[in-house]
Formats: structure tokens, C-alpha cells, sequence
């Protein structure tokens, strides 16, 4: 287990090229060549790198590394790492001293461009060797978000998240939470965003790449992660960008009839109320991470869990340290234009008028609930029981302060209620339901799909063992 230290950017560059074991090759396209400037700059960059390189011409890029898809993807990346590294190797390792461990960086970005507003993203990787002569070598793959304004500043954030990324892979390989927590050093707050990180190698083995999502948001390198309809870690953008969405918040602990009624129902009255295409309409469970994050503690397993059931809904699933929710409209309005419709039981909604959660902004409760209902987004409310009564959005408590405020929402079908609703499962809660399970009662199988059943027994997921 590595010891994590956080250090300077120039001693973090200066170690390296002072290492006479790690060589290799740096390419950065979109954000000038600002990774390799930090190794320069500090001295002995003689010892580390072999060749810089920026192909920034499209015909000089596929000369070089051949034809592709999107220039700014994984899959280019990916293409850059794989014929880099195999130069390195061929080329020098009989030149080399036999410990040399070699490594190929590259990064393309699309960067603050000149006149104009475009989205400021860019995939970075890193092929190496963790011993001598490994091939094929490991692998560390990133989708990031630079969130200043500026090129200049972007591309700075670049050139210290380059130098943390190398750093950390022939620093931390061994303990991927340091090496996650590593590639912030020298960043502060709000600077970039890794929305993912994959990682592959035999050094990496045993690494659950959904687990190394979780350690993105507990490490504050993302407040959102994304997983697609089969678990594996996917990028917001790719799954959202120009789609009609319908999120449900809860703890899917265990996701239920009544999480997959509320699902359905909001899709068909997005469409209703949109005119969209129902079969096009991305359904999201949004997981709160909020407490693990704040007090650093809780089962990680427990989490991954709940992403798997939440998948047998058929739904992607959004982890997030969002409270608030106007923070989660402003995040999944970032990637599409399209309606947004977020689903809330009848019984959570005086959360949304709470004041206390809008007295940090300076227009208070007025401001955050404008966030929350921007452009062509909209919150649905599902009916719940309380007290042995059937709560809907017309019943529900309402602060008397906001009454003309609501009645406004309510008239422009910003909050709508959800009147065509399954009687059979409007009563289902997974609180309870994980009260039965914990007890040993029976009869909690009946509140779930079939097919979330079979996935929790097979897996002996929440305390239940396969009945073989």
C-alpha cells in the first residue's frame, strides 16, 4: 500500500526526470504541450522523456496514427497510447538500461476555443510499464472537463494534471485511492472535472473500475458519475447530449414496482406534455453519495449494489453529492438541451421549499427555485401514503409563503402531478421492504421485479442468500 503525500508540481516533474528507469514519450493536441513544459522547465527532462509530439493537423494525425471516428475521443487516444508506446519500446529498449520501464502519454483536448462557446472536454491516458520489459503495459484512461474560462488557464490545469497522472502511475499503482486523490495535487477546487477513469494492466487486476468512480466523487474530482445500463462506468455527456431525460431520485435500496411505476409514468407524460418521443427518453436513478462524501465513511460494496439493482429497472444510474435539487437540474442541464422532467414523491416535496437550503444563494429561495425549473425543465410528483392516507401534489403540505409561487408552477406545468399511476404498487416503499429482508420476513419478494430478485440472490446482495 502506497503512502499518499501530496507534493509540488516541480518535484513531482523533477522526480521523474531524475529517475533513470521511467522514459517515454509525451503527446498532447488541443491545449499546446504544456505536460511536457513542466518536465522541461524544472531540469534533466533528458532523463525522462524520448520524444514530444502535437499533430494538431487532421492529415498529419491520421498519417500518423490513422483514420478514426471523433478526434476527441477515447478511441483516439487509445489509438496515440498504443502506437507511442510500441515506438518507445521498439526503438529503445536495447538502447536502454534493462530496469528502463517506459511509458507514452497523450492527451487530446478540446480546448476554450477563439470567439466562441464550446464545450471545454478532452480525453487523457497513460500506457507503462510497471517492471521492466512489461508489455502488454498497464493502462490509465480519463475523461475530463476543464471548468475554466480561459485557454490559457485550461491549458495550464492540463499540463498539472498530466504531470500528477504520470506521477501516479509509477507512484501509487498500488493503491488506486491515492492515486485517484494524487491527480488533484496542485489543482485546488473547480479547476477539472474527471468524470471517468478506467483502468487496465496487470498491475490493475483487481481494480473495480465502478469503484474508482465512487473514489472520484469521495476525492472531489467529480460531483457526478455516470454508470450505462449494464453497470460499466460511462460519460454524462455520450448518454445525455440532445435527449430528453427523467430522473428519479431515491436510495434504490432495493429499487422497487413503485421506482420502476414512477419511471414509466414520468416518460409518458414528458412525452405528453413535450411532444416527445417516448422511446427516445433517457431514464436516470440518481443515487445520493452526500453522506459518504461529507463524513468519509460508508460501504462502498452497499453503493455498487444498489447500482446493480437499479440497472435491472433497465436505467442508467447518476451518483452524485448533490443535496439540493436545482444543483441536480444545473448538472444534467449541462449536457442536454432537451426536457428534463426530475420525479419526487408527493411526501419529499416540502424539501424543495425548504429555505435553509437556498440561504447561501444571494437570491435565496426565489433563486434556487428558478435554477431548479430553468429551461424546459420540469418536477413530477408521484402520489405516496402518509399516515394511512393518499398524499398527491394537491394535498401535499405547502408553505404558506409560496402558495401564489406554486399555484404559478402548478398553472405553467413546471410541477406537475403524476395522476396515472399503478394503484397496485403506490404503496411500496424499499424502506420497508429492507425492514422485511433485515427481519427474515416473507413476502418482501412480491414488492420487487422478478428480476431484481434473481440478481439479489445470485449475488447475495443486502443480506440475501441464493436459495440453493
Amino acid at each position: 500500500m502506497s503512502d499518499y503525500t501530496p507534493l509540488a508540481l516541480a518535484a513531482k516533474a523533477l522526480s521523474i526526470n531524475l529517475n533513470e528507469q521511467q522514459y517515454g514519450s509525451i503527446v498532447e493536441i488541443g491545449a499546446g504541450q504544456e505536460v511536457a513544459r513542466n518536465f522541461f522547465r524544472v531540469g534533466a527532462a533528458a532523463g525522462t522523456i524520448a520524444k514530444t509530439s502535437s499533430a494538431y493537423d487532421m492529415a498529419v494525425s491520421d498519417a500518423i496514427y490513422g483514420k478514426g471516428g471523433r478526434y476527441v475521443s477515447r478511441e483516439r487516444v487509445e489509438k496515440i497510447l498504443n502506437y507511442e508506446f510500441q515506438l518507445c519500446v521498439e526503438r529503445l529498449e536495447g538502447t536502454r538500461p534493462e530496469d528502463s520501464t517506459f511509458f507514452a502519454y497523450a492527451a487530446s483536448v478540446e480546448a476554450k476555443a477563439y470567439g466562441r462557446e464550446n464545450e471545454c472536454h478532452g480525453w487523457v491516458g497513460i500506457q507503462f510499464q510497471g517492471d521492466a520489459k512489461q508489455n502488454p503495459p498497464n493502462q490509465v484512461i480519463c475523461h475530463v472537463r476543464m471548468l475554466d474560462k480561459t485557454n490559457g488557464r485550461q491549458s495550464e490545469a492540463l499540463g498539472i494534471l498530466g504531470v500528477n497522472l504520470i506521477y501516479a502511475s509509477f507512484h501509487y499503482r498500488h493503491d488506486v485511492n491515492s492515486f485517484i486523490k494524487s491527480l488533484k495535487d496542485n489543482l485546488g477546487d473547480d479547476r477539472i472535472e474527471i468524470d471517468l477513469i478506467h483502468f487496465s494492466g496487470d498491475h490493475f487486476r483487481g481494480v473495480d473500475n465502478r469503484l474508482a468512480s465512487l473514489l472520484l466523487v469521495e476525492n472531489w474530482l467529480a460531483r457526478v458519475v455516470m454508470f450505462d445500463t449494464q453497470g460499466n462506468p460511462a460519460v454524462p455527456r455520450d448518454v445525455l447530449y440532445k435527449k430528453p431525460t427523467v430522473v428519479t431520485r431515491g436510495s434504490f435500496k432495493p429499487p422497487t414496482k413503485t421506482h420502476l411505476d414512477m419511471t414509466e409514468c414520468g416518460i409518458r407524460l414528458l412525452a405528453e406534455t413535450t411532444q416527445s418521443d417516448e422511446g427516445g427518453v433517457v431514464r436516470l436513478a440518481e443515487i445520493s453519495m452526500s453522506q459518504l462524501v461529507s463524513e468519509r465513511k460508508g460501504d462502498n460494496q452497499d453503493f455498487l449494489a444498489r447500482v446493480t439493482l437499479a440497472n435491472s429497472l433497465g436505467m442508467h444510474v447518476l451518483l452524485s453529492d448533490y443535496v439540493r435539487y436545482f444543483s441536480l437540474s444545473s448538472w444534467l442541464r449541462r449536457h442536454t438541451n432537451q426536457p428534463i422532467a426530475i420525479l419526487i414523491k408527493s411526501i419529499d416535496l416540502p424539501y424543495i421549499f425548504n429555505h435553509d437550503l437556498y440561504q447561501a444563494l444571494p437570491g435565496g429561495t426565489l433563486e434556487g427555485l428558478g435554477k431548479l425549473f430553468h429551461n424546459n425543465t420540469r418536477v413530477m410528483v408521484y402520489p405516496a401514503f402518509e399516515d394511512g392516507s393518499l398524499m398527491t401534489l394537491a394535498t401535499a403540505p405547502k408553505p404558506d409563503s409560496l402558495k401564489h409561487i406554486v399555484a404559478q408552477m402548478m398553472e405553467d406545468n413546471k410541477l406537475i402531478p403524476i395522476e396515472s399511476f399503478s394503484n397496485e404498487v403506490v404503496g411500496i416503499s424499499a424502506r420497508e421492504t429492507m425492514k422485511m429482508i433485515l427481519a427474515g420476513e416473507r413476502g418482501w419478494e412480491d414488492n420487487l421485479l422478478p428480476a431484481t430478485v434473481e440478481i439479489m440472490k445470485q449475488n447475495n446482495l443486502h443480506g440475501i442468500e441464493s436459495d440453493s
